[in-house]
């Protein structure tokens, strides 16, 4: 999320498809689903992240539907593949066509294999921080070096916003208060993730800027030693 899922934001005019409208009509017919509703709700969680649908409807709307704890269970499953599925096509269907765009760029391949050794991290880091948008993220990062087991289990990175906008949705009692636009809020949890998506944001800009300095820093070296052989 986020990097949260649930900052993942959409609007809709009055008139045409209204995908905020469409997710809370498919929220309130999975809330009469019993046990089934929740695989359906992964698998809308999955098409909305990929197709650029806004989570955040979805993210609260599961607090209402089943609860803080397997709202943030299916939430945080259906986020996590729905963004592997994001970070595969970005990968394979724009990769081969961006890497021919900066083919001759080495400051950008240096930083995108730094980014690739320390992919893990800074994964984890983007996905703390509220800045990124969530579903440009998933692409974007498809277009790096980074690993898919990295990119992966990055994506926990996601389950403290994720538990906390669940809360925040389960407060509203039910889905209409959500499509009302009413606010559900919480003074202690809702200052918690500005806090924590602070920290997170400067962490992952001071670090990616550390990274990225010492991968130039490295090919600079690298050219000079090739320089100095001939």
């Amino acid at each position: 999320m986020h990097s949260d899922p649930a900052l993942a934001q959409g609007t809709a005019d009055g008139a045409g498809f209204n995908p905020q409208q469409w997710l809370l009509n498919a929220l309130e017919w999975i809330n009469e689903q019993g046990t089934v509703g929740g695989i359906v709700f992964m698998l809308l969680y999955i098409v909305a992240t990929v197709a650029f649908l806004p989570g955040s409807i979805l993210t609260l709307g599961a607090g209402v539907v089943f609860g803080v704890f397997l709202g943030s269970l299916y939430v945080f499953i259906g986020a996590t593949l729905g963004a592997t599925a994001a970070f595969l096509v970005g990968r394979y269907l724009a990769r081969g066509w961006v890497a021919n765009k900066i083919a001759g760029n080495q400051k950008f391949a240096a930083i995108d294999r730094a980014v690739g050794r320390e992919g893990l991290k800074i994964v984890l880091l983007t996905r703390l921080s509220p800045v990124f948008p969530f579903n440009l993220l998933n692409y974007a990062y498809g277009l790096t070096g980074v690993s898919l087991k990295d990119y992966f289990f990055g994506s926990v990175g996601m389950l403290p916003g994720t538990i906390m906008y669940v809360y925040l949705g389960s407060l509203a009692g039910n889905l209409a208060t959500l499509g009302a636009g009413q606010q559900t809020s919480n003074p202690a949890v809702e200052w918690t993730i500005r806090i924590v998506g602070l920290i997170a944001t400067v962490a992952v800009t001071v670090y990616v800027t550390k990274i990225a300095r010492k991968a130039l820093d490295e090919e600079v070296s690298q050219d000079q030693v090739a320089d100095e052989t001939i």
